[in-house]
């Protein structure tokens, strides 16, 4: 899937941040599990498990910025590909979770 079209817009946690204080802010659509969800996310995303997103993506707004977010980027960037096939303007939050919550990989 990766190898597949054009690479993926990232944006920073920082850069997040900014941008949900605006007045459009992105929609936060978090690809993990619901497990993953449930301990901790950023607020007010939007929970469709990397799996469920294929016959779930109606759910997701067209009109606006969408941030893709994960534990580390990378399901998310998965997620981001297959959303910016079906037309949406999609970035993928670099570094994941582990960025926003400042968490490094142990």
């Amino acid at each position: 899937m990766f190898g597949f079209g054009g690479r993926v817009p990232q944006i920073t946690a920082q850069q997040v941040e900014e941008r949900l204080r605006g007045n459009n802010p992105p929609y936060i659509l978090d690809v993990r599990t619901i497990g993953e969800f449930r301990g901790g996310h950023i607020p007010g995303a939007q929970l469709i498990p990397l799996g469920e997103l294929a016959r779930r993506v109606n759910e997701i707004p067209k009109d606006r910025e969408i941030v893709t977010v994960c534990r580390s980027g990378s399901r998310s960037a998965m997620a981001a590909k297959q959303l910016q096939k079906a037309g949406y303007e999609v970035q993928n939050l670099a570094g994941g979770m582990m960025q926003w919550t400042g968490r490094t990989v142990r």
